[in-house]
């Protein structure tokens, strides 16, 4: 009969490799959408995603969720370790940005930046800009899931695109003025997430006129 100590060592390779923004990044919304369930206190959140945002290896990322019933919390990505990829691949081979975190500091999307149907933005005491107006749609619709934990998430549209947001706040702020339809044949921009002593604001502004 084989004993405990005749068993090989567990293969630690995995917990050693080195972790990126993406798998940081689908680590966030694990706890976020955790946190919306219950499993997690708005406390233990903040903790973790400190963490997570810090996480330097695989290991250190899956002893953040261990204990959460991920399988159950509908997240809609591949488990940390996997690669997301498009489902819809850009035009001129550029790649989609699909990631945007602010920790301590600040980030943006604008410009001609391609964007797919999926954007994660989440700003822990930092700053997320994202601008919309220029940028080269992918797909029918965009999903920007926001995370913003004493922070704030900043979106700007462009007039024409259809506006959906249903996010919520605890001693914070989710919204804007932006929401409703656009014109026929537009994308449409869905904002969803919560803000934790943050904000989440969206708002259409005209597109830029050449030269300005």
């Amino acid at each position: 009969m084989t004993s405990p100590d005749d068993l090989p060592a567990p293969d630690d390779r995995r917990a050693r490799l080195r972790a990126a923004d993406a798998d940081r990044e689908l680590v966030h919304q694990i706890l976020s959408a955790a946190m919306a369930r219950g499993s997690l206190s708005p406390v233990e959140y903040e903790e973790r995603a400190g963490k997570a945002a810090a996480a330097k290896t695989f290991g250190e990322l899956d002893d953040l969720t261990d204990d959460l019933p991920v399988g159950q919390l509908g997240v809609p990505m591949p488990f940390v370790g996997e690669t997301s990829v498009s489902r819809v691949a850009p035009a001129a081979g550029r790649r989609p940005v699909l990631h945007r975190l602010a920790l301590l500091s600040g980030t943006e999307v604008r410009g001609n930046a391609v964007v797919a149907d999926t954007l994660t933005a989440t700003a822990i005491m930092g700053g997320v800009e994202i601008d919309l107006r220029e940028v080269e749609w992918t797909a029918p619709v965009l999903t920007i899931r926001c995370t913003s934990v004493m922070g704030g998430i900043d979106i700007t549209v462009p007039p024409d695109v259809t506006v959906e947001i249903g996010g919520w706040a605890v001693m914070g702020g989710f919204g804007g003025r932006a929401g409703g339809p656009g014109v026929p044949g537009a994308p449409t921009v869905r904002v969803v997430g919560f803000a934790l002593m943050g904000g989440v604001e969206v708002k259409r502004k005209d597109r830029k006129r050449p030269g300005m």
